[in-house]
């Protein structure tokens, strides 16, 4: 198989794609497929959950390490020897319900360091999660659990299993850095005397799991970061009130490179969120909101609290820096308009980027994953809008580019719908932005979905989104609204937040379905809305602003009652901080849907994971019981021992069937 590789010059250069794993095929999408496919195997293929779920490289770029699932609860990790035959060789499975394989990262070119999430509840009542991290081996040794727990009894469990914060220690072999939660240790029932709680740092070999402290335990901290040799070098504080709960306050504290003292960021640096550290140029890169935008800023740690504008714009927030490597060298900055923006800081990874854009199809997102510890060898992921997403090798010293595996297999054969950006007038004349995607081949008015993000401290973005292509596939428009109080346009955009703010948030969710109508789209009796999170949150208060407007309301994983969000989170030490994010005060009541059911005219449709963490699975149950009382029509679908994303195949498609199944009966196909 051969491509088009365009030089820094501009010049193409043929070269042949090595043979990458053997399971990568690259599939060209068969326009008429999706209409000869049943709904049960489009819901199937949709729902499915990613066949690659992480993916990694080894430092030499002689190996790929990657995480599939059987499309249920287990996940596999799978090792790659890309000199070798090609075939993925399985290193460990875990098949626990509730529990996750999330990542692997390499510690060395034998090691690797992976993270598990769980469920699991706390006295017996109180639902939590907790993390653990493990080192796998490529050569068939015995896996080790990094956690440590060194009590023979704790007060409580523990949740935080740790997280690294170094891969290389300079000088060290076989050793990370990574977090530990010190627990109070007793011995029969009886406390140690000085003994020290809270979050610390400990050097860990990977290979005999033998650990040294390096920083001693904080109550307060809650994450510490190093620099590219592995020394550390911030730490973030959460303070806590007497009843142990977070206030919201946070304290930023950093090192200078010749001192084990820590001090504060001081100069003009209110709201400063440093995010990682560059030993080399002895700066922390963070995160800082001025003039209403947040932008990435580099400060001195050197004492001068000098401070300097890395990027910054005017009409969105700069929201996420780009790493690269086994140091995590910081490589650029991201930022959303309509599209996703990369801006690198490095001038050769910028050409390079645009060339890859150019070369592959569709003019995809590059994004640039990972990298060998020479950084000769990259990961790429590209995507778009009608690309679920495929990896690729990148060798730069020969411009040799591989496929490798593509993240949604069960898709790449299938057509996907473009999804454009658009603007839409709210009622009071401020312009919406949001996404719009029109089913393929659409002619006239065709049945259409509003679907409100979750979040709501959080937006839309155009890319590849599988529930969108299913109604798509299905013959359904979808817009996609950022209505005012979705985070990434501005402090005055967020306003309040779509909760204390939520007549302006579900009024702009609402104005969506009328333009849809105004512009001819749709016809009233074919609008419906869909919803996940805050996204179901909105769906389902749209009735009680506008009864009228929406035909059919399903909503995922929803909150239907704010004064209970409030109190759900009572057990926990975020408790302050959701109780100030919803606030007080009339909007409270007004703002429930639970509380106006007898508002609803359009038939619901509601789902729910039962071990939601996010939103407790109750707020379904209370609206169903609250409608059912009104004598509207409702129907839960609660699917036990699932979580807030319902992270399962089978149950996806189960979900996107009865969806399927509701508008088509609600919206008059």
């Amino acid at each position: 198989m051969w491509c088009i590789f365009p030089d820094s010059k501009g010049t193409a250069m043929i070269t042949k794609w090595r043979c990458g794993i053997a399971l990568a095929a690259l599939l060209l999408a068969n326009p008429a497929l999706a209409q000869q496919m049943s709904v049960e195997e489009l819901a199937a293929r949709y729902g499915a959950r990613q066949s690659v779920l992480d993916i990694s490289l080894s430092p030499s770029g002689s190996q790929v390490a990657y995480i599939a699932s059987d499309n249920a609860t287990t996940e596999v990790l799978y090792v790659v020897d890309l000199n070798g035959d090609g075939e993925p060789r399985a290193l460990t499975r875990l098949g626990e319900a509730d529990a996750e394989l999330t990542g692997c990262d390499w510690a060395n070119d034998v090691w690797l360091v992976c993270e598990v999430l769980g469920y699991t509840q706390a006295n017996g009542s109180v639902p939590i999660n907790f993390t653990r991290l493990l080192s796998v081996a490529t050569d068939g040794s015995e896996p080790n659990m990094l956690t440590s727990n060194r009590s023979t009894r704790a007060y409580g469990l523990q949740q935080d299993g740790g997280s690294v914060l170094a891969l290389d220690v300079e000088g060290e072999e076989n050793r990370i850095l990574m977090t530990r939660d010190f627990l109070a240790e007793t011995t029969i029932g009886t406390r140690l005397a000085n003994e020290q709680a809270g979050l610390g740092v400990e050097m860990v070999d990977v290979t005999r799991n033998r650990r040294r402290t390096v920083e001693s335990p904080d109550e307060f901290a809650s994450r510490y970061v190093a620099d590219e040799t592995g020394a550390v070098r911030l730490k973030v504080r959460r303070l806590m009130d007497s009843a142990g709960r977070l206030t919201g306050e946070t304290q930023y504290l950093y090192r200078t490179a010749d001192s084990s003292r820590w001090q504060s960021f001081t100069g003009d640096l209110d709201g400063f969120r440093p995010v990682a550290v560059s030993a080399a140029d002895n700066v922390a890169y963070g995160f800082q909101t001025r003039n209403g935008y947040q932008g990435l800023y580099r400060v001195a740690m050197d004492g001068s609290g000098s401070s300097e504008e890395v990027m910054a714009r005017s009409d969105v927030d700069v929201d996420s820096l780009i790493r690269i490597g086994r140091q995590q060298r910081v490589v650029g900055v991201s930022y959303a308009t309509e599209k996703r923006q990369i801006a690198y800081l490095d001038e050769d990874l910028a050409n390079l980027a645009r060339r890859l854009q150019a070369a592959l199809p569709g003019s995809p997102l590059i994004n640039i994953t990972d990298a060998s510890a020479d950084e000769r060898t990259l990961l790429v992921v590209a995507s778009s809008d009608v690309d679920p997403g495929m990896t690729y090798l990148l060798e730069r010293d020969t411009n040799s580019l591989s496929p490798l595996l593509p993240l949604r297999d069960p898709l790449v054969d299938l057509p996907m719908a473009p999804m454009q950006p658009v603007e839409f007038p709210a009622a009071d004349g401020t312009m919406i932005p949001g996404y719009l995607t029109m089913p393929l081949n659409a002619e006239g008015p065709v049945a259409a979905i509003v679907m409100p993000h979750g979040g709501p401290g959080a937006r839309d973005y155009w890319g590849f989104d599988w529930m969108v292509q299913f109604l798509a596939a299905r013959g359904y428009a979808v817009l996609q609204p950022n209505f005012r109080g979705s985070a990434g346009y501005g402090e005055d955009w967020f306003g309040r937040n779509g909760f204390q703010a939520w007549e302006t948030a579900i009024g702009d969710v609402n104005d969506a379905g009328r333009w849809l109508v105004a512009e001819g789209i749709t016809d009233p009796a074919r609008l419906g809305v869909v919803g996940w999170s805050y996204g179901g949150y909105a769906a389902l208060q749209s009735q009680v602003l506008d009864p009228d407007l929406y035909r059919a309301v399903v909503a995922i994983a929803p909150v239907t009652d704010l004064g209970l969000l409030v109190e759900q989170s009572r057990d926990y030490t975020n408790y302050q901080i959701v109780r100030r994010f919803v606030g007080e005060g009339p909007h409270v009541a007004a703002g429930s849907p639970a509380d106006h059911a007898d508002r609803f005219r359009a038939p619901v449709l509601l789902f729910h994971g039962t071990h939601d963490m996010n939103v407790n699975s109750y707020q379904s149950e209370r609206m169903e019981q609250r409608l059912q009382a009104a004598g509207a029509s409702v129907r839960l679908v609660e699917y036990d021992g699932l979580d807030h994303s319902l992270d399962h195949g089978q149950a996806r498609g189960n979900m996107l069937l009865n969806i399927d199944s509701f508008l088509s009966e609600h919206l008059h196909q």
